[in-house]
């Protein structure tokens, strides 16, 4: 089962810090104190965009994802939000 909703808003956690890289990017959490690596580099843009983005979906157009490979980020989202890197937007 999916934890990010693709027609919802998300962002990213107010206490995750992010440090792009070559390779993609690190991020890290200052209250779990847990680190995630990005990469990819298109996924370090739709991350980067949450916030201004209505919704995931519109986050991963704007950072060029076709319907083919919405599977596979929203994977990868689902993997943030489980570490808390992400959260759903409060209604």
């Amino acid at each position: 089962m999916s934890t990010v909703d693709l027609d919802q808003g998300w962002d990213l956690h107010p206490k995750v810090s992010v440090r792009p890289e070559p390779f993609g990017a690190l991020l890290y959490h200052f209250d779990t104190r847990r680190l995630s690596f990005l990469k990819d580099r298109t996924l370090l843009a739709v991350v980067q965009s949450l916030s201004a983005s209505p919704t995931v979906r519109d986050a991963l157009t704007s950072a060029g994802v076709g319907d083919a490979d919405l599977p596979r980020y929203q994977r990868a989202l689902d993997t943030l939000a489980q570490s808390s890197m992400v959260i759903e937007r409060a209604a």
